[in-house]
């Protein structure tokens, strides 16, 4: 992204904080720590999320019922795993869906095909 040093901004990810987690999640149980490098390695190191928006959005996520949490000892240490439950999977598929409709619209504005 222009500017960010092909970093993306946090405040771009408002409103895609939930399915970006969700689906970091979709296949195995993870603790917090190791979300935010799959997120980072997922997005070949553009998405640098801090703590302090990952850990709320996961508790958030936990309250709504899509995700379910314990705590599990992780390389020697206790460490808060979380794991996707099936409405996780049902509110992941879409997230899906409506990211691909607003992907679709964005696109076609920005690189709007050109008829004659």
């Amino acid at each position: 992204m222009p500017g960010t040093g092909g970093r993306v901004n946090t405040d771009a990810l408002r409103g895609h904080m939930d399915a970006l987690l969700l689906s970091v999640l979709e296949h195995d149980p993870l603790h917090g720590y190791a979300i935010i490098e799959a997120l980072q390695e997922r997005s070949g190191g553009a998405l640098n999320v801090p703590t302090g928006t990952v850990y709320p959005a996961l508790r958030r996520l936990e309250q709504a019922g899509y995700l379910a949490s314990e705590w599990a000892t992780v390389g020697g240490r206790k460490r808060r795993t979380y794991r996707l439950t099936s409405s996780g999977r049902t509110a992941l598929a879409g997230e899906r869906s409506a990211w691909r409709e607003f992907a679709g619209a964005i696109g076609s504005v920005l690189e709007p095909r050109v008829t004659r």
